[in-house]
């Protein structure tokens, strides 16, 4: 009498099991990555970290509308993006622009994957408690917008606008700036704060299609114009925040 409960109890719909299927496709993204740094493929291992923060917020939007949310789903997740865009990235970074010079090369990569630990550490303390007041926005900059960030100098190199294995010591310190980024309180954005009005939809679908003919003509350049653009949007908002007057 109890079987047909009882059988719905020790399975799992595979249809509930595809939000952590994406999980697991975004890490082995991430793992390929670091496979394709080791013999030299640079470009190939950012594209695989870049596919992982593509969907990296697709497995939380699936887990929501079937319902599928689950503890094992959100530890699955911050473990994955900690190997995407910490490990994999820092790796990445040094391999290409900061191995020449080897001791302080490996700290900013120590430091950046450090950040990148605690920052999704943060982010699990905090994951049940009330949302902030006001817009909704990331406390300090994202794990996968970090990583896009760290790989600004691959991007720059890939498009030939600059050679970053010519500076180590510069993009090593903007290593640093990234990993403070991801660490501190800044208020920065958060795609549920983005909205737009009727009269501009069609100018958002038109900037669409430019991207995807960026994408497949101009890869490298795409990535270069998306990752300026969203670090001055970072970068206003560090201006906000140390403007902004503390309540004592």
């Amino acid at each position: 009498m109890n079987e047909e409960p009882q059988r719905k109890r020790d399975s799992l719909s595979l249809i509930l099991m595809l939000p952590n299927m994406v999980t697991i496709l975004g890490l082995c993204a991430g793992l390929t990555s670091i496979r394709f740094v080791l013999v030299g493929r640079y470009d190939i291992a950012a594209a695989l970290i870049i596919f992982a923060a593509l969907i990296d917020g697709l497995d939380g939007l699936l887990a929501r509308r079937l319902n599928a949310a689950s503890d094992i789903g959100g530890e699955l997740d911050s473990l994955s993006d900690f190997l995407c865009f910490g490990v994999a990235p820092g790796i990445l970074v040094f391999q290409f622009a900061l191995a020449r010079d080897f001791a302080t090369g490996w700290m900013f990569v120590l430091i950046y994957v450090c950040c990148a630990c605690l920052r999704l550490a943060r982010f699990n303390v905090s994951r049940d408690e009330p949302p902030p007041v006001g817009k909704p926005h990331f406390v300090g900059v994202p794990a996968p917008g970090g990583a896009m960030l760290a790989l600004l100098p691959v991007f720059l190199t890939q498009q030939g606008i600059v050679d970053a294995r010519d500076f180590p010591v510069v993009f090593g310190v903007w290593t640093l700036i990234v990993a403070w980024l991801m660490v501190s309180k800044v208020p920065t954005l958060s795609s549920k704060a983005v909205r737009v009005k009727r009269e501009w939809q069609l100018v958002v679908l038109l900037a669409a299609a430019v991207i995807v003919g960026l994408m497949v003509t101009r890869f490298w350049l795409l990535l270069v114009i998306l990752d300026l653009a969203y670090a001055a949007i970072v970068a206003v908002a560090v201006m906000q925040y140390f403007r902004k007057p503390r309540i004592s």
